[in-house]
């Protein structure tokens, strides 16, 4: 894990927060009645079909694994498809071919003067950005060469191509990759018109699985989970914040 890329290591920490396929008789210690239970080995469960869940889709099947995916919509997208802007990265090869001089610790501390401060979250999604815009231009080949500095930036760091709306082109790319997978593999599945609707653990309290709702029925599934699906802003439900 160690010598792998920064976001080549989510896939392998999602994979190790349980031991399911090493005990495939946990699933037995979860009755859930009247429902259909898969019990697929070395599964990694995305909820969200948007930029974030399909960037974590392709890493689970780049590293080896396989994926489920849940969407609540009837297509995949989510806001990722609305952003009209761009993708911001810091230290991308972009930036450095045209001499743009950006940095971590910048992009950090530009983040850290805005919104409520999670360092540790900042951490992660700063230190990542520009290993994640180079993944998504060389796995991709994606047009990211067009550099714009906005708003509570320090550099010009927000990547985007000729395309109209980079949101939408960056999310489809990605999209088109995992449906690629699926059509020719069992590594990939998606699943739309789905609701997640809880979280399986097991004694330990770590995550196990979840059920999801389709047409009127519910389904078990089974493996480490990922939630992408997106912020508070959404959630319109009675116990909303």
């Amino acid at each position: 894990q160690a010598i792998l890329a920064p976001e080549k290591r989510l896939c392998l920490s999602a994979w190790r927060a349980i031991d399911y396929w090493a005990h495939p008789s946990l699933a037995e210690a979860l009755p859930c009645a009247s429902m259909a239970m898969v019990h697929p080995a070395n599964q990694a469960i995305v909820v969200g079909g948007g930029l974030a869940g399909m960037s974590a889709a392709n890493q689970v099947v780049e590293c080896g694994g396989k994926t489920l995916l849940v969407d609540k919509s009837s297509f995949c997208g989510g806001n990722s498809t609305k952003a009209t802007s761009g993708i911001n990265g810091a230290a991308t090869k972009t930036q450095k071919d045209k001499g743009v001089d950006d940095s971590v610790e910048l992009f950090t501390s530009d983040t850290l003067k805005g919104g409520a401060k999670r360092p540790e979250v900042v951490k992660v999604l700063c230190g990542n950005s520009g290993a994640d815009v180079d993944w998504l231009v060389d796995k991709f080949d994606l047009d990211l060469s067009l550099l714009a500095r906005l708003g509570g930036h320090s550099a010009p760091r927000t990547h985007r191509g000729k395309e109209r709306f980079p949101g939408m082109t960056i999310t489809y790319a990605l999209i088109q990759m995992v449906e690629k997978v699926a059509e020719r593999s069992d590594k990939a599945r998606i699943i739309t018109k789905a609701r997640a609707t809880k979280l399986l653990t097991n004694g330990g309290g770590a995550c196990v699985g979840l059920v999801y709702e389709k047409g009127g029925l519910d389904f078990q599934e089974h493996g480490p989970v990922i939630l992408a699906t997106g912020g508070f802003g959404a959630d319109f439900t009675q116990n909303s914040l």
